[in-house]
């Protein structure tokens, strides 16, 4: 592949703008730069420096992103700034979109990817990605609630129960729960029908993978593929 679309597959701007960027000496292979757009270059495993910043090549980008409160997980928010502004602009121009939605007051793990297979793969209730959210309360948490939430509770909208793969107590107003699924503001509605109400919402797991506990909130990574997330067999 020439040089100069594997800037325009990663998302360094139009055809014109990446060719200027190799033309203008701002593109470096191996340590040593190249002016060359026409050069031909393995992408598989390449490692590139556009401006002194480095970038692995990756047909699909797969990110994780520690989501701090206060973002709305959409490309057009409405009252927030939106989780996209977290990412370099590269990942921006690439059309990368968040795995599922946290609400703009929920934090932690949230997968972004322009992949929409795996989107698909994520998120479809018939694949049974878990997911792990850390939950505080208003009121302390009784058994009964746990029981309630791993049973099964009626939501408001939807006629069939819909229940906890796990739920434990984690403090005295606090609760650890695994969903299978990802119903609108669902665990907040979940917590309310055992009438709870919940306070903060941390999402600390998505299928295998566990938000680091060095990725600061607003920061994010590369991750190699879907693996990362879904486990060897993916």
């Amino acid at each position: 592949m020439k040089l100069s679309q594997v800037l325009f597959s990663q998302g360094f701007g139009a055809r014109r703008e990446c060719a200027g960027l190799i033309l203008g000496g701002h593109v470096t292979l191996a340590g040593r730069v190249c002016d060359d757009p026409f050069h031909e270059v393995e992408p598989a495993g390449l490692i590139f420096d556009v401006r002194g910043e480095r970038w692995p090549y990756h047909a699909k980008a797969l990110v994780l992103l520690h989501k701090p409160a206060g973002y709305e997980c959409s490309q057009k928010p409405k009252h927030h700034p939106s989780v996209m502004s977290l990412l370099p602009l590269p990942l921006r121009v690439r059309g990368l979109q968040p795995v599922g939605r946290l609400d703009e007051d929920t934090t932690g793990l949230l997968l972004m990817t322009d992949d929409g297979a795996l989107i698909h793969r994520l998120t479809s209730p018939k694949k049974h990605v878990p997911k792990v959210y850390e939950i505080e309360t208003v009121d302390p948490v009784s058994d009964a609630q746990v029981d309630d939430l791993c049973r099964g509770v009626v939501l408001h909208d939807d006629p069939l129960p819909v229940r906890a793969a796990a739920c434990e107590r984690s403090g005295e107003r606090a609760l650890r729960m695994t969903l299978l699924e990802g119903k609108y503001h669902q665990v907040k509605r979940m917590v309310a029908a055992t009438g709870n109400t919940v306070t903060t919402l941390h999402r600390s797991a998505y299928g295998v993978l566990a938000l680091p506990a060095d990725l600061a909130p607003g920061a994010w990574r590369w991750l190699d593929g879907p693996a990362a997330v879904l486990g060897p067999s993916a």
